[in-house]
Order: structure tokens, then C-alpha cells, then sequence
């Protein structure tokens, strides 16, 4: 096979818009991947709709061990430089909420967009394959595949994480890092439903599908969105936000009430509403079901009046400070994310090239570098994509 400038392992959203942007700086791209067909989940993301940026993105919503790290991509490739590509191709979206930006067909007018941008650069996409060996060589890289050998000056690994393999999701660039003397940040699942085993499994169950707003905390952590009843456990967007930041052993505490000061607003009740029992109070805030099911679980249904101040206070802290320490968590099958990975500090900020082998980058999910839920994650892709490309 010839000499080509640059060859990316991985055809997701880092490896698609490193792939465009350096064939459009002239740059001769071979871009492979071991699955079928690309960007397997750029299309399952954001329920088929592909939320693809935040408005609000910042580097205070991603997590590594190298905080500053991300801060120089960002800076540099911003959600409004994405958001101005999406514009020209005429995709249309909109905002959900909390800045997150969404397509308003199918995430495949991303995918779409992304595949004409690489075909326009003349980027050579070529699925199917797979690599079984890669040397450094003193002009860059030979890379042994199904394609047969292929020699290349610079080296991407946008392989992404671990979460989801029936996608196609390996460890295989991880390896690759090893391979190069890379350190390893020790992974997990992000961004992860809850899974209980205790008793309270059975309110899970018996709830399951019922949503509700709270506030959840772990680890000096706080997010406020719903959370969802499963039958497995816990999920919702303040789960899966909240999941991040949890390790196992770890309590976290749910607010039910996070727009009242629960022994405030139990007080007035009873003494406005004196008659009234505590279930039918509940489930003006909560479904029906919900607040039958809190009250038999936790408290004796009573009239108002019949609750000494004590038991109010018991109550009110229930609502407002549930305690909850999960069993762990559904694991890669589910996780948006893998958390830890290639040590940043390794890595230059500015190009994403390894400091340890000269001519080889990391972008995207294999780095440790992990975002919120709601776009985030995309945007750390298209960043870190973009500053590499601007070297290879």
C-alpha cells in the first residue's frame, strides 16, 4: 500500500471530524474502522436525535484527573463553530433544555453531514478493517491490517472508550497507548443507571417508568433533573449525571422536594390543611402512585393534625435527604461514557500528540477526558479532533 500523510483509527465523531478537517488542510487521510459501518453511535445518541453540542459548554463540565487539559481544544474548535457546520448543511435542530441542541429528524443528518465533509476533502473511508499490529518507523508508522500494510506519518487512535460494545466499543486503544508507554487512568462506567438489590428494589419496580424532578448529590456533587424509576433501579438524567461522580460504597442523597424546604412546607400543610392526609399533599407534587407508595413504604398515612412535630421532622428529612447507596451500576452495557483512560498528562494539550511517540495522537473518548450529560461529550470529539487535525 503507498505512503499516506495521516491514517485514524476509528470512524465516530472524533475520528469523522479529525478525518474532514485535516484532508481539508490538504492532508492525505486514510480513515479505518473495524465495524461495519461508521458512527454507530452518533446514531443510537440522544434517544435517535443526536445531541450533538451544548450552548453552555465549558471546561468545568468535563471531568479528568487533568483538569485544564481540555481547555486549549475547547477554546479553539467552540460549540458555535460546530453549530455554524450544522447551519450550512441546512440540518435543522433545536435546544431540549439546559443548552442541550438536538437534531429535529434523526441523528443521522449528523452522521450524514460529517460523510459528506470527509468525501468533499477527499478523506478515504474504509470500514471492515482491522489492525493486528502497529510499529513505529522512522518515518512514522506501519500499521499491519486487513487492508494489508499501511505506512503513515501520523497515527490517530479515536477508538473512544469502552461503553457500549454491542456497538463495536474494545479496549483497543488503551493497548495502543500501552504499546507506546503510555500510563493508563483505571476506567469505569460514566454517565450509568443505578442498580439496587436491597429492599428498596420493590419500590423501584412498582414505580418503574415514573419520572420526577430532584435534586441528587454524591460527593460534594449536585445535579437537578429527573430521575426515572426502573426496574433494575435508578436512572433518569440526575442518575446518570450523578453516576460520574459515585463509587461503590458511596450513599447518594436525593432531594424529592427540591423546591420546597420540606419542614417548612409539612408545617404549613398541617397547619392550613390539618385534615388532609399526607398521601393526598404528596401526590399534588408526585404521581398518585408515587405518593401512595412513599407513604406506605416510609410513613403511616395520617391526617395532618395527628403528627407530633418529631414525626414531621422524621418525614421531612425522608423527602428531602433520602439516603440511597446502590448495589453499583448497569456497567458498560449502558454507560454513555468511559471514565479514566489515557493519561492526559502525556498527551500535549495543545495537539493532542503523544509526548512519548512522536507523530501519534489521541482525540476523543480513549483520552481521560469525560463530559456531563447533554452534548458534552460530542463537543470534547469535535475539539479534540479539530486540534489535532490542525498537526497531523
Amino acid at each position: 500500500m503507498p505512503v499516506t500523510d495521516v491514517v485514524i483509527i476509528g470512524a465516530g465523531a472524533a475520528g469523522l471530524m479529525c478525518a474532514l478537517t485535516a484532508a481539508n488542510r490538504g492532508r492525505k487521510v486514510m480513515l479505518i474502522d473495524h465495524a461495519n459501518k461508521p458512527g454507530k453511535k452518533i446514531l443510537m445518541s440522544g434517544g435517535g436525535r443526536c445531541n450533538f453540542t451544548n450552548m453552555y459548554t465549558e471546561p468545568g463540565n468535563f471531568l479528568s484527573q487533568n483538569p485544564h487539559f481540555c481547555k486549549s481544544a475547547l477554546a479553539r474548535y467552540t460549540q458555535w463553530d460546530f453549530i455554524e457546520m450544522v447551519g450550512k448543511h441546512g440540518v435543522p435542530y433545536h435546544e431540549k433544555k439546559l443548552g442541550q441542541l438536538f437534531c429535529d429528524n434523526k441523528s443521522s443528518d449528523i452522521l450524514e453531514m460529517l460523510l459528506d465533509e470527509c468525501q468533499k476533502a477527499g478523506a478515504s473511508l474504509h470500514m471492515d478493517t482491522s489492525v493486528q499490529q502497529i510499529e513505529k518507523t522512522e518515518t512514522g508508522y506501519s500499521l499491519n491490517t486487513t487492508l494489508g500494510t499501511l505506512d503513515c506519518t501520523s497515527l490517530v487512535i479515536a477508538t473512544g472508550g469502552l461503553s457500549i460494545p454491542t456497538l463495536g466499543a474494545t479496549g483497543f486503544g488503551y493497548q495502543v497507548g500501552k504499546q507506546f508507554g503510555h500510563a493508563l487512568l483505571p476506567t469505569r462506567a460514566g454517565l450509568v443507571p443505578f442498580t439496587i438489590t436491597d429492599q428498596l428494589k420493590e419500590l423501584c419496580g412498582e414505580l418503574s417508568g415514573t419520572s420526577v424532578d430532584c435534586l441528587v448529590s454524591c460527593n460534594d456533587m449536585s445535579f437537578r433533573e429527573n430521575i426515572l424509576f426502573t426496574h433494575r433501579g435508578l436512572s433518569g438524567p440526575a442518575i446518570l449525571q450523578i453516576s460520574s461522580f459515585w463509587h461503590p460504597g458511596d450513599a447518594v442523597e436525593i432531594n424529592l422536594l427540591p423546591d420546597h424546604d420540606a419542614a417548612q412546607w409539612l408545617a404549613e400543610q398541617q397547619s392550613e390543611r390539618p385534615n388532609s392526609e399526607l398521601k393526598t399533599l404528596l401526590g399534588e407534587i408526585f404521581t398518585k402512585k408515587m405518593a401512595t407508595l412513599i407513604a406506605e413504604h416510609w410513613f403511616v398515612s395520617r391526617p395532618m393534625k395527628q403528627y407530633t412535630h418529631a414525626e414531621l421532622a422524621d418525614i421531612a428529612n425522608r423527602l428531602a435527604c433520602w439516603q440511597v447507596v446502590p448495589a453499583g451500576t448497569e456497567g458498560y452495557r449502558t454507560a454513555e461514557v468511559t471514565l479514566g483512560g489515557i493519561d492526559t498528562r502525556e498527551v500535549s494539550s495543545k495537539t493532542m500528540e503523544s509526548l512519548k511517540s512522536p507523530g501519534l495522537y489521541f482525540i476523543g473518548e480513549v483520552l481521560d477526558v469525560s463530559g456531563h450529560l447533554g452534548g458534552f461529550n460530542f463537543q470534547w470529539a469535535w475539539a479534540s479532533a479539530y486540534a489535532a487535525a490542525q498537526y497531523v
